[in-house]
């Protein structure tokens, strides 16, 4: 005989009420740095404890002169309120002591930005890349009107206009120590520059014979003045560069169709995707192919590495200064990335015309560690947090989503544009990000709300790329509507 429906409720209800986490008593916890270490000793706290006290006691275990802001993740969930309510609401038991993991947030802060300071014409079509410098002094941005220009960021005019390539300029990419601006045009052209020498182009790179996809730099921990940098082609080939000389010092090839995207990782290896669904893996040294990942069933568009803000910026602190020396930049390069990675294994997230997102310890196994679903359409780009920590997605299902870094797993979907997402950049404090759209807007949202903050209309057209300066200062936009607007406080 069926049991009566409110039989049946009191029962639920009395089990959810066991399952919970008690909300008026004591709490015992124990504080996990984020690579596993236990940091002090088990703590029996009260159950209204907020996140800015759980700070302060941390601070104290930890004996920091300077008092540090810190998040805290119980079982990945972020705690930003009293802990037994939070408890409560994920009904998280406390039979044991509970793990509190907490990661240090950046100790400076981001201010949101806010209007548009200066919308800059100059190119003739289409605004296919913008890209500050590593130091956030510089900005270069590349056009189909075949130019790249390079930006006053104090008077917001026009310095230096770069001729020289024949097709459209698709791809800019500047050196970790911000010396030498490579881009790469449809014909297969890469061209190098240097903005402190003028406009002349300091000598071409001849090579591929389809359009330029992607480029990046070896680290400048591994090698500093910057030499080397990496190009994927429609060819379907990887070309190592010597900026100095100009010639191609490594060529690979395993992908039978076009490369996406093309990144160089901390830890000596090359990573490619390609729309033969496939993401490969090179030694840095010699070329030889190291592993090959097959996770997606279609098209690999984007991929993004755990530490690439890091090896953006190189020896540049988040306020554009850097060591004179050469060998102390070395280091500070070296001590910026080791912070990045904390100790772990390098993380890569590639993203596909699948609709989902795959996430991997590359140097480790070509297993994914986690395949992330939930978009309906394809995925533009993805990128990492410069604290390593979440994942952004931006796709043609209008929607940018959130992930944890470190699991893959999903925390939520930001909606608010009306078209589909090209791009999506982070602060350098880690605590809010800026999107890009077909819709015409930009959009900047609060990581840890995850709410939209500032909207940003002022584009007449598409809004094909968007960066936001390391230094935290600006923000760049370039689109269909031919203008370059800088955006500020």
């Amino acid at each position: 005989m069926a049991e009566p429906p409110k039989k049946m409720a009191r029962r639920e209800q009395a089990a959810n009420q066991k399952d919970a986490a008690p909300t008026d008593v004591s709490i015992i916890i124990q504080f996990q740095s984020s690579t596993g270490d236990d940091t002090g000793p088990q703590l029996d706290i009260p159950h209204n404890v907020t996140p800015a006290q759980l700070e302060v006691l941390l601070n104290g275990l930890l004996n920091n002169e300077e008092k540090l802001p810190y998040s805290f993740y119980i079982e990945e969930q972020e705690l930003l309120g009293e802990l037994g309510g939070h408890l409560a609401a994920h009904k998280i038991s406390v039979e044991k002591a509970l793990r509190v993991v907490y990661q240090p947030q950046a100790v400076f802060r981001v201010r949101p930005v806010a209007r548009c300071t200066a919308s800059i014409p100059g190119h003739s079509e289409s605004i296919l890349s913008v890209n500050f410098s590593p130091c956030g002094t510089q900005l270069a941005s590349g056009s189909g009107d075949t130019t790249v220009r390079f930006w006053d960021l104090n008077t917001q005019l026009p310095k230096h206009e770069c001729k020289g390539h024949r097709n459209w300029v698709l791809v800019v990419s500047w050196s970790p120590d911000a010396r030498y601006v490579a881009s790469g045009d449809m014909d297969g052209a890469i061209l190098l520059w240097e903005p402190a020498k003028g406009a002349g182009s300091v000598g071409a790179c001849s090579g591929h014979g389809k359009w330029i996809t992607s480029m990046a730099w070896e680290p400048a921990h591994k090698a500093l003045p910057s030499q080397r940098f990496v190009s994927g082609s429609k060819d379907n080939t990887i070309k190592v560069w010597d900026a100095s000389t100009r010639r191609c010092l490594l060529s690979m090839s395993n992908h039978s169709q076009l490369v996406t995207a093309v990144k160089w990782g901390g830890e000596g290896l090359i990573y490619s995707a390609s729309r033969d669904c496939t993401i490969s893996a090179w030694d840095d040294r010699d070329g030889k192919l190291v592993r090959v990942f097959k996770g997606h069933g279609h098209w690999v568009n984007t991929l993004a590495l755990s530490s690439e803000y890091a090896l953006r910026t190189g020896a540049f602190d988040h306020t554009g200064k850097a060591p004179e020396e050469l060998e102390a930049a070395r280091q500070r390069a070296a001590e910026r990335y080791a912070e990045a990675t904390g100790g772990r294994p390098e993380r890569l997230v590639s993203g596909s015309d699948d609709f989902t997102l795959c996430l991997y310890e590359p140097s480790t196994n070509k297993t994914p560690l986690a395949r992330m679903t939930g978009h309906v359409q394809l995925i533009n780009q993805v990128v990492f947090s410069p604290d390593g920590r979440l994942i952004l997605s931006a796709s043609f299902d209008k929607s940018v989503k959130l992930w944890c870094g470190l699991r893959g797993t999903f925390l939520a979907t930001l909606r608010g544009h009306v078209g589909p997402v090209y791009q999506v950049a982070w602060s350098s404090d880690s605590r809010m990000f800026v999107s890009g759209s077909k819709d015409s807007t930009l959009k900047v949202w609060d990581a840890r709300t995850r709410k939209l903050k500032v909207e940003l209309p002022g584009h007449s057209d598409e809004v094909f790329s968007v960066d936001w300066s390391p230094d935290g200062g600006s923000v760049a936009s370039g689109g269909r509507d031919k203008l370059l607007k800088l955006w500020r406080h």
